[in-house]
C-alpha cells in the first residue's frame, strides 16, 4: 500500500510540473463548470439590480440638490463604439509590440486607484449602515481655492465624513491585495465595485440613445469576437479588475484553483444602464408595478444563460451581446406594443435635453420680436 501511495503522489506531482511547465489548464469538473459559471451569472445579476436601484435614488439626489445630471447624448453614443474599437485595437497593438509583463504593472496601478475609489463609494452607505448611531459620524471639508473676489475659483471642495475614512482604509487593503497577490476574490470585488458604480452614475436619458448605443456595441462585439482575436487575446493579456472570473477547478482545487471563467464588465453595464433607464422610467409612470424593468432584467438573466450554452456547445468563445441586446431591447418594446406605452417610453427623459431648452427658450424670443413689430 505504501508504495502505490508514493507512486500515485509522484504521478501526480509530475502532472502538476509538466502543466505548469506546459501552461495548460486544469480539466474541470461538470460539477466545476456549474459552480463556476452560475457564480459569474450571479455576479453579473446584482450588480445590474443593485446598482439600477442605487441609480434611482442618486437622480432624486441630484434633483433634489439641483446638481447638474451628466448624461449621454445621441451623438455620444453614435461615437462610443468607434472609441471603444480604437481603444480595444491600441491595447491589441500595445501587446503585440511590448511585454505584458511591462505592460500589466501600470495598467494595474492605475486601476488600483479608480478601484479603491469605486469599492468606497459602494461601502460607503453599507457601512453607514452597520456602523451604531452611538459612534459619532464627524463631517470634514476640504476646500481649496485659488485666486480672490471676482476671478476666486474652485479647485478642490470635497465633503467626507469619519464613515467614508473606514471605507476608504478598507478599500485599500482589499486593492493591495489584489496588487500583489491578484487573487481572484480581490478581482471580483473590485470588478462588482466598477460594474455597481457605472450603472448608478451612467446615465442614458432616454430610450433611443440607449437603442443607438446598444445596437453599436453588438455590432462591435460581434466584430472583434468573431472577425478577428483581437478582443480574446486583450481580454487574456489585460490583468485588470476589467472582467468578473471564477474557477471551474474549485471542487477539486479549493480558492487556488487556475482554470477560470470570465465575464467583461462591458457585457454588465452596457445593458445594466439600460436596465436602470427603464427602472426610472417605471417610477416616472407612477404606478405600483415595475413591470419594465423586471421583465428586462429576466431577459438579461435569459441572454446570460443562452451565450454559455452557445459556447459550450460551439466550444468556442461568444460575444454575450450578441445574445444579450436584442433579448434588453426587445422585451421592452415588445412589453410597451402591447401595453400601449410605446409614445410614452420614447417620450420619457431623465433630464431634459440642452437642445429642448434652446428651442422653448428661443421661440418666446420670436414672439417678443413680433409682438414689437406689431406695436410699431
Amino acid at each position: 500500500m505504501a508504495e502505490t501511495d508514493v507512486v500515485q503522489n509522484l504521478t501526480q506531482a509530475v502532472e502538476n510540473a509538466t502543466e505548469t511547465i506546459t501552461g495548460k489548464k486544469v480539466p474541470s469538473t461538470p460539477e466545476g463548470m456549474l459552480v463556476a459559471y452560475g457564480s459569474l451569472v450571479i455576479m453579473a445579476m446584482l450588480p445590474i439590480f443593485f446598482g439600477s436601484m442605487r441609480s434611482v435614488s442618486h437622480q432624486k439626489h441630484q434633483k433634489a440638490t439641483g446638481q447638474k445630471a451628466e448624461t449621454m447624448t445621441t451623438s455620444d453614443a453614435m461615437m462610443f463604439p468607434i472609441i471603444a474599437s480604437g481603444a480595444l485595437f491600441g491595447l491589441y497593438l500595445v501587446f503585440k509590440i511590448f511585454s505584458k509583463d511591462y505592460v500589466n504593472p501600470m495598467l494595474t496601478c492605475y486601476f488600483f486607484f479608480l478601484g479603491v475609489l469605486a469599492l468606497s463609494h459602494l461601502l460607503s452607505p453599507i457601512i453607514g449602515s452597520l456602523v451604531p448611531s452611538s459612534i459619532p459620524n464627524i463631517p470634514f471639508h476640504i476646500h481649496f481655492t485659488q485666486g480672490e473676489g471676482s476671478t476666486k475659483k474652485d479647485l478642490i471642495d470635497y465633503r467626507f465624513s469619519s464613515h467614508d475614512i473606514v471605507c476608504l482604509i478598507i478599500s485599500t487593503i482589499i486593492g493591495v491585495w489584489y496588487l500583489i497577490q491578484k487573487h481572484w476574490i480581490a478581482n471580483n470585488l473590485l470588478g462588482i465595485a466598477f460594474a455597481v458604480n457605472g450603472v448608478e452614475l451612467l446615465q442614458l436619458n432616454n430610450i433611443m440613445t440607449g437603442l443607438i448605443l446598444l445596437c453599436g456595441l453588438f455590432v462591435y462585439d460581434v466584430f472583434w469576437v468573431f472577425g478577428t482575436n483581437v478582443m480574446v487575446t486583450v481580454a487574456k493579456s489585460f490583468e485588470a479588475p476589467i472582467k468578473l472570473v471564477f474557477p471551474q477547478d474549485i471542487i477539486t482545487n479549493g480558492l487556488s484553483a487556475s482554470n477560470f471563467a470570465m465575464l467583461g464588465l462591458g457585457d454588465i453595464v452596457i445593458p445594466g444602464i439600460f436596465i436602470a433607464l427603464l427602472l426610472r422610467f417605471d417610477n416616472s409612470l407612477k404606478r405600483k408595478s415595475k413591470t419594465y424593468f423586471y421583465a428586462t432584467f429576466t431577459a438579461y438573466f435569459m441572454g446570460l444563460l443562452t451565450t454559455i450554452l452557445v459556447m459550450h456547445l460551439f466550444k468556442h468563445a461568444q460575444p454575450a451581446l450578441l445574445y444579450l441586446v436584442p433579448m434588453c431591447l426587445g422585451t421592452p418594446l415588445l412589453l410597451a406594443l402591447i401595453k400601449g406605452d410605446l409614445n410614452t417610453l420614447f417620450s420619457y427623459e431623465d433630464d431634459p435635453s440642452k437642445e429642448d431648452k434652446k428651442t422653448s427658450e428661443s421661440k418666446p424670443a420670436k414672439n417678443k420680436k413680433k409682438e414689437t413689430k406689431k406695436v410699431k
